[in-house]
């Protein structure tokens, strides 16, 4: 079996791997993650970044925390968020890889 083919996912792995597509598929939290490619940033930046309000990316970053996309480091009063780990940077930029891809026509 070449190395790239895992074996088959047990059902505990293809939960967490939809959970994660699910999370993913939001249009404010692929802009927040794909802003944390881009290094460490504050629920400010984020929101201008974003166009959204600091609540409604508050609430988006809570549920990428609980899912472990995102960690937060304090500086004072001000909280900062950045991608959990090379493996969440890895798929935000495979994702939009791909869509450049399917964008291209290189598909075809």
């Amino acid at each position: 079996m070449p190395a790239h083919i895992r074996k088959e996912p047990s059902e505990e792995h293809i939960g967490i791997a939809t959970d994660i597509f699910k999370l993913v598929s939001d249009p404010t939290r692929l802009k927040i993650l794909w802003a944390l490619l881009h290094g460490e940033h504050s629920v400010g930046e984020l929101a201008e970044d974003v166009g959204v309000q600091p609540a409604v990316v508050s609430q988006h970053l809570a549920k990428l925390r609980i899912s472990h996309m995102v960690s937060v480091r304090r500086e004072g009063t001000k909280m900062f968020y950045r991608a959990d780990n090379d493996h969440v940077l890895k798929l935000i930029d495979h994702t939009f890889n791909q869509a450049d891809h399917i964008r291209s026509g290189e598909h075809e």
